[in-house]
């Protein structure tokens, strides 16, 4: 579990839920991580979430920077547990909207 230091104002918070989110917003960390991961610039982040505020991803990069490991192992447990939250849905979906998924996931990686 990743401690959130009450030395340097790091702006997260973990919700009733477990997740952790920047504060001040609904983000999720993992979000955030995966941008800066896929080599999006802060500025970049920002415009992307505009709840989220500059110096607040910098902040956050910083603290991930700091204690990789320990993020990292977070974000890929959430990272699985969302997989699975993914598979049991879409279980309970008919035949019809597995394949209306199917269809829109194809014409989005064909460019269309």
């Amino acid at each position: 579990m990743i401690a959130i230091p009450n030395v340097f104002p790091v702006p997260l918070y973990r919700d009733p839920n477990g997740k952790i989110r920047i504060e001040g917003t609904r983000i999720l960390l993992e979000v955030v991580i995966h941008a800066y991961r896929r080599g999006e610039t802060v500025e970049e982040i920002v415009d992307g979430y505009p709840t989220l505020k500059l110096a607040d991803v910098y902040a956050v990069l910083a603290y991930y920077l700091t204690h990789r490991d320990e993020v990292d192992t977070y974000v890929r447990e959430a990272d699985q547990r969302a997989e699975e939250i993914r598979h049991e849905t879409e279980a309970n979906y008919s035949p019809d909207i597995l394949a209306l998924r199917a269809r829109l996931r194809a014409s989005r990686n064909s460019g269309n």
